[in-house]
């Protein structure tokens, strides 16, 4: 009897193997959530610590780390289709731990920018492998909707860096941006033992040959699901193999493309906002929304954005849920730029913070779909190192315009985040309830 992965999964169900394997890969998705927009509250006590203006300290220490960001994307996926998942998320998990903590004890910024690219290309590689290898775990029935569920722990990630930052302000720590990289580089820590109980993707093994290995893997998430391993006369398999070795063969360049657009127009749009607006909150801030708190309140609105993404990728589809939220997203940016008074900034940030999560909550599910299995690694790190040139461009190509005036360049994040509305009809097809090949 024959099988496929898709099919061994599905009889399995999304149990108590997935649950585990969400709690694990979604610590260290915190974990990297937490360096990531320890960028923009870092800065102020960075720059008191150092003699920097906060711009500057935001702009210097941000395109670092995003840099590292982009190298580790675009290297990482390539590799982890090639050595497998298993081997790169050890190793990424590992370097993310280590120089993320030693962040908070650099003797020097130049030591503290080497640190911050280092941390960054292991956050790189960790993200865009930490969702091939979930979805190459899910039935495709539970897929769009587990992997948003995943991308919600950014949210947890960012929500415990602005408690962090809220207590080292409010406490009179002497080096905020310490405790904040002690804070974030934590979970990283824990995750690297935890990894160690994450099996290879049957998927891949299976690609690579190794399909007793592959019906180990299957028999064991069988297993933990209450479920009977397969039959002995079951023979595991996977659909046939997409032909042509690259991004932009067999029909998958226009993709390719839209997902590149994609990334990075949503990506330049999230950090514009989110590098730049803890420290602005934190310093001037817009009447009474200002603070950390502030940021607290933020960082809470993102989780029922999420959760409107979990059912919409389900029910609606990928692209639709997408669509929808790169609109809302424009629509927030928009009321900020016209917004008349402190109640309406407020308003308006909080469906920013809300619909911006919930896109990348949409897209993170839609990608990892859209590509074969001997190409999802090397096409989530493509989308990821795009994602990585827009975060470079935030905090670096925008700084003249934030600086001198912050609506307009929240209304430029509105035109972007419309374009790439637009730019997901370029994607021919939905991929809800589709089995990965």
């Amino acid at each position: 009897m024959n099988t496929t992965v898709d099919q061994a999964l599905a009889g399995a169900g999304a149990g108590r193997f997935q649950r585990r394997l969400m709690m694990i890969f979604g610590l260290v998705w915190a974990a990297d959530a937490m360096q990531v927009v320890a960028v923009g509250f870092a800065a102020p006590s960075i720059a008191a610590r150092f003699g920097l203006t906060v711009p500057q300290a935001a702009q210097q220490t941000g395109t670092l780390f995003f840099l590292g960001m982009f190298v580790g994307a675009a290297l990482f996926g390539r590799i982890a289709d090639r050595i497998g998942r298993r081997n790169v998320l050890l190793l990424t998990v590992a370097c993310d731990a280590v120089f993320g903590l030693a962040s908070a004890f650099a003797p020097s910024f130049e030591a503290l920018l080497i640190l911050r690219f280092l941390t960054g290309m292991a956050v790189g590689g960790t993200l865009p492998v930490d969702y091939a290898m979930m979805a190459e775990f899910l039935p495709p029935k539970n897929r769009g909707r587990w992997l948003v569920w995943l991308e919600g722990f950014w949210a947890v990630g960012t929500l415990i860096v602005a408690l962090t930052a809220w207590y080292a302000a409010t406490t009179g720590f002497a080096a905020p941006y310490r405790l904040i990289y002690v804070v974030a580089a934590l979970p990283a820590l824990i995750g690297i033992f935890l990894r160690l109980w994450v099996p290879e993707s049957p998927m891949f093994l299976i690609r690579k040959g190794r399909a007793d290995e592959a019906r180990q893997v299957l028999d064991r998430v069988r297993t933990a699901n209450g479920v009977a391993p397969l039959r002995q006369d079951a023979v595991v398999s996977a659909p046939p193999a997409v032909p042509g070795e690259g991004l932009f063969a067999n029909g998958l360049a226009r993709t390719t493309i839209a997902v590149m657009a994609l990334w990075f127009l949503v990506s330049l749009s999230y950090y514009g906002v989110f590098v730049w607006l803890p420290a602005r909150l934190a310093t001037e801030g817009f009447g009474f929304v200002r603070g950390y708190g502030f940021l607290v309140v933020l960082a809470l609105a993102q989780l029922p954005g999420y959760a409107l993404a979990a059912w919409g990728v389900e029910r609606l589809g990928r692209r639709a849920t997408l669509q929808a939220f790169l609109l809302i997203s424009a629509a927030g940016c928009m009321a900020f730029v016209l917004a008349a008074s402190p109640m309406m900034i407020a308003a308006s940030l909080i469906v920013m913070s809300f619909a911006l999560l919930g896109t990348w909550g949409a897209l993170y599910a839609f990608t990892p779909e859209l590509y074969p299995t001997t190409l999802r690694g090397t096409g989530m790190g493509t989308a990821g190192a795009m994602a990585r040139l827009g975060g470079i461009a935030a905090p670096s190509l925008l700084r003249s315009v934030i600086e001198r005036d912050f609506a307009l360049a929240i209304g430029v994040f509105a035109a972007l985040l419309v374009l790439a509305a637009a730019v997901t009809l370029l994607i021919g097809r939905e991929t809800r309830d589709a089995s990965i090949v």
